[in-house]
């Protein structure tokens, strides 16, 4: 009978735990070294991922890949739209560049978990915040810290709440219209949904931002303002 069928199932979670965060630190530690020759480098992405977990919400790898040369291409604070592996990849980058990131995430738990993840690495440039949902009449969204908040943000990285919120994401452009910069751009994960994509529109109509589906299956958006 093989060994490992008398090991307790606590125990291997335990190890397994142990040795995803191994692999995590080893993959961030080298993300963080050399950040613009890592954006080429898909199997340390895909390392990041897998020592980080929780594969079925992470956002994909070519997303990921988007969001951080947009990081790199633009000016300006950020805002992220619900934590998670991007919000210590992104954190990274702006720190190398004196920039400050801003995140919303409304679940306690999640917020914990990347709270101590920042705090691990030292990324103080990172504004994570507590921003339960809040019922505005059409949709729900974030309640945001608005009078501590820069003026005008660069870009967006959009990829929550959750779709089964009321209204989804829209809320985003309502909430944070007047926040964002004249040339600001939203990336918007998940438009493989037809909720998501609608929302894409909806805001490209409502605005007049240009919107452009991107990625395989057009998985996810650019909505820019400013032509």
């Amino acid at each position: 009978m093989p060994i490992k069928r008398w090991i307790p199932r606590s125990v291997k979670q335990a190890i397994k735990h142990r040795i995803s965060e191994w692999r995590f630190n080893r993959a961030f530690t080298a993300f963080r070294r050399a950040p613009r020759r890592a954006l080429s480098d898909r199997a340390l992405l895909g390392e990041l991922q897998r020592g980080w977990g929780n594969e079925a919400w992470a956002a994909d790898t070519e997303y990921l890949e988007a969001v951080l040369e947009r990081v790199l291409a633009l000016r300006g604070p950020v805002l992220e739209c619900g934590s998670g592996l991007s919000t210590l990849l992104v954190g990274a980058l702006v720190e190398s560049e004196g920039r400050d990131l801003w995140t919303l995430e409304h679940h306690p738990g999640w917020f914990e978990r990347v709270r101590k993840q920042l705090n691990r690495y030292a990324l103080h440039d990172t504004r994570l915040i507590l921003a339960p949902l809040e019922d505005y009449g059409e949709f729900s969204w974030y309640r945001p810290p608005l009078e501590e908040m820069p003026g005008e943000f660069a870009l967006v990285i959009c990829d929550g709440p959750p779709g089964d919120t009321p209204g989804g994401r829209y809320g985003l452009l309502p909430v944070m219209r007047e926040r964002l910069s004249a040339t600001a751009e939203i990336l918007l994960d998940d438009t493989a949904r037809a909720a998501e994509a609608g929302i894409a529109r909806r805001w490209g109509q409502e605005s007049g931002a240009c919107v452009t589906f991107l990625g395989r299956d057009n998985g996810f958006a650019s909505i820019k303002f400013g032509g």
